[in-house]
């Protein structure tokens, strides 16, 4: 069993303590119990990390392509290499099955792969002049230091995401982790010093967020911002960084649909959508939420599916044969009773699930929420927890209203046996990302991103790299 350990600052290429010694509990969301320690960083910490980025900034991105690439692609096989025991750690600080994590933390290799190959090939191009003897250069230069927040629900693989990009384009990085998961992200960020990426570069910083993000963002230092986490502190961090006119990759909230006609291969949405539902235990920002069944096939659906959520094994993540862990801190356990309370007192059938387990650590129920109507909270507000919502419809086209009447535009889902059905929904559907009849999307060559209230910018494919690059043109004009 590897044992938990505390965890200090990364900043200026060494591992240290916050200059005032102050530190923050990191709790065992299954037993509820302290299990180590965070350095808590202060304004001088933070000031150093700024400094350190600026010089690891003139470093970093006077490094060729190639030399970032293949450090890039050593830490990736350092992560691979150690992905037992830091999914160990995640296990046991976030809450999630240690197999959850070790997935988790070999998708975050994969992207650090994929970005270390793009990184190669940020290509410029010429542009053919009107006159002669004019040379009309586009190049693509890193865009500078960046401050980049993440968070808890997947500590290290939306650290990846950030740091990859960033490093591949040659920018400078200081990462503000989740205070509440801070072991596993430092565990990766060692991997990234071991393989070689220069002191000042990559910085590790947990803290007070509300002090560190604007202590960061307002620096002159820090030249470009991203974000992972809710829409209303997204919103906050988007404003701030426009006072600052700083560019900003926002990755917010969501409450996906899901439409499932009639004519679905019926066990094949049941079994995949329920494995995308209860991952993580529903703390997943692009996890299925809001399930629109079509009337003829909507109880027996609903009966399915209600089978699978009510037969997974919930427990310690750590123990073996657990499906699904712990929420990751008791607000989530609380959250999930306010909302399933409001449902069923305004007509919601409860089909199983809905009530927390036992008085040791946080674990709740996979609940399906079925007969659920557009003005209750939990239809309403992203509920990031273990619970489906089921509503029948009759047309497509309502189908399609409910999908869109919020505010959200992350993720969205669909199964159909129509291909006219596929090609309605790829042209209505409001969403940043959709995937039919398969769970198709996370990967690192394709875009992860929203619109609407779920931000703007991608964290996947080529578009993630071109958030860390700034386009200039250079034209010259030749004479003699």
């Amino acid at each position: 069993m590897t044992a938990y350990c505390n965890t200090q600052l990364y900043i200026d290429g060494a591992w240290t303590d916050g200059a005032t010694g102050r530190t923050i509990d990191v709790v065992n969301p299954a037993t509820a119990q302290v299990i180590g320690h965070v350095a808590h960083a202060g304004a001088q910490d933070l000031r150093r990390a700024l400094d350190a980025a600026a010089r690891g900034f003139a470093t970093w991105s006077s490094t060729s392509p190639l030399e970032r690439s293949d450090i890039l692609r050593r830490a990736a096989g350092l992560l691979r290499e150690r992905s037992g025991d830091i999914a160990a750690l995640m296990t046991m600080e976030q809450g999630k099955p240690v197999g959850e994590a070790r997935i988790e933390l070999l998708a975050a290799a994969d992207v650090v792969d994929w970005m270390a190959e793009e990184g190669r090939r940020a290509y410029g191009r010429i542009v053919p002049a009107r006159v002669p003897g004019v040379m009309q250069e586009v190049i693509r230069s890193p865009v500078g230091p960046v401050a980049a927040f993440c968070p808890w629900n997947f500590p290290v693989n939306q650290v990846a995401r950030k740091v990859g990009a960033a490093l591949a384009a040659g920018c400078s990085i200081i990462v503000k982790a989740a205070e509440e998961t801070p072991a596993s992200p430092a565990a990766f960020i060692r991997t990234l010093a071991d393989a070689g990426v220069p002191a000042g570069v990559l910085a590790l910083v947990y803290g007070t967020p509300a002090e560190i993000s604007e202590t960061l963002i307002a620096d002159p230092v820090i030249r470009k911002v991203t974000f992972t986490g809710s829409t209303p502190v997204g919103k906050h961090l988007a404003a701030l960084a426009g006072a600052h006119m700083k560019r900003a990759t926002m990755e917010l909230g969501g409450h996906a649909p899901v439409i499932v006609s009639a004519d679905a291969d019926m066990d094949r949405a049941v079994s995949l959508l329920a494995g995308a539902k209860f991952r993580n235990a529903g703390q997943v920002c692009i996890s299925p939420t809001r399930f629109l069944v079509e009337r003829p096939v909507y109880d027996t659906f609903v009966s399915r599916f209600a089978e699978v959520a009510s037969g997974l094994r919930v427990g310690d993540g750590l123990a073996e044969g657990t499906q699904m862990g712990p929420l990751a801190n008791v607000r989530r356990v609380d959250m999930m009773e306010t909302l399933v309370a409001d449902a069923m007192e305004q007509g919601a059938r409860l089909a199983t699930g809905g009530k927390r387990i036992g008085n040791t650590g946080y674990f709740f129920e996979p609940t399906v929420l079925a007969d659920v109507t557009p003005g209750m909270r939990i239809m309403n507000e992203e509920p990031f927890g273990p619970i489906a919502l089921m509503a029948p419809y009759d047309t497509l086209d309502a189908a399609v209203a409910e999908a869109n009447r919020l505010s959200f535009g992350l993720a969205s889902y669909a199964f159909t046996g129509s291909g006219r059905t596929a090609a309605i929904l790829r042209d209505r559907m409001r969403a940043g990302m959709l995937t039919i009849n398969h769970i198709g999307l996370g990967l690192p060559e394709i875009p992860f991103g929203g619109i609407g209230d779920s931000g703007y910018g991608s964290e996947g494919g080529t578009e993630a790299l071109e958030a860390y690059l700034d386009t200039r043109l250079v034209t010259v004009r030749a004479y003699g």
